[in-house]
């Protein structure tokens, strides 16, 4: 089910957040990359043609989903979105070969200026932060072309649960489960595929988990400030509920999606 317990959403929070991580956040998101890479090939087996005319990705970060989808598939114009305009020079490298067939674009998918006619729209990682979910999907559907395709994944409801548990305010405003994606798509579009397959990704200690977050900048919407006896409760605390083999276990429970408007 849908996750109801989530706060508001501070998007200047969120990105001041990804604006600090941004330098870290391509190696040290192995999580991400593997999900972006994964999406790619839900959406080839779906039957996705080898030619897009037209594609829209936002969220694009760092480049963990623009690079395997160049490399799978012949994109003539690819517009590519970020809220925070710092991502567009690590693009370059992705891009230099094609920058007469690339378009940037920077701020929130639920407001910026989207291109029309499109023929894919995707994004990995990206949607957990949108706070309308149903509005967004409205909102893309209506910038796709007859038969235009949509590939997303977001977080489902065991993201970072363990956080959560502890009394972290860490978690994004729309974690979606895999049964609940159909009721958010507009009627003109169908659901082809939805899968749900959790990360578990584990850390020797509290303060690699805590610099992992922070490197990655997942952890937009928290406030907590740590002193030393807090850090050391929190530990002792993760290891006494979650701890396996000496490590500490952080969950991801990736989902990815996959619709076409109908033609």
């Amino acid at each position: 089910m849908r996750d109801a317990v989530s706060s508001d959403l501070n998007q200047n929070r969120v990105r001041q957040s990804f604006r600090r991580g941004l330098a870290s956040y391509h190696q040290h998101a192995r999580a991400q990359a593997d999900i972006a890479a994964g999406l790619v090939q839900v959406l080839r087996a779906q039957g996705a043609p080898e030619r897009f005319d037209n594609v829209l990705e936002f969220g694009c970060g760092t480049g963990h989903l623009t690079r395997p989808l160049l490399q799978s598939f012949d994109i003539h114009h690819l517009t590519l979105n970020d809220l925070v305009a710092e991502a567009a020079p690590g693009l370059g490298a992705l891009t230099k070969t094609r920058t007469d067939r690339t378009h940037f674009t920077f701020g929130p998918i639920e407001t910026v200026p989207l291109p029309s006619e499109l023929d894919l729209i995707t994004s990995a990682s990206t949607v957990q932060w949108i706070s309308d979910m149903p509005a967004l999907m409205a909102r893309l559907s209506a910038r796709l072309s007859p038969g235009g395709w949509l590939a997303l994944s977001g977080f489902g409801s065991a993201q970072f649960h363990q956080l959560r548990r502890l009394g972290s305010s860490a978690a994004a405003p729309s974690y979606v489960d895999a049964p609940d994606w159909s009721a958010l798509l507009p009627r003109d579009v169908e659901l082809l595929h939805v899968a749900q397959t959790p990360i578990v990704m584990l850390f020797d200690g509290a303060i690699d988990l805590l610099r992992h977050l922070r490197n990655t900048g997942v952890n937009a919407q928290a406030e907590q400030r740590w002193s030393r006896g807090r850090l050391m409760e929190f530990e002792d605390s993760y290891r006494s509920q979650f701890g396996h083999d000496g490590k500490l276990p952080l969950t991801y429970d990736p989902v990815w999606m996959i619709a076409r408007k109908c033609g």
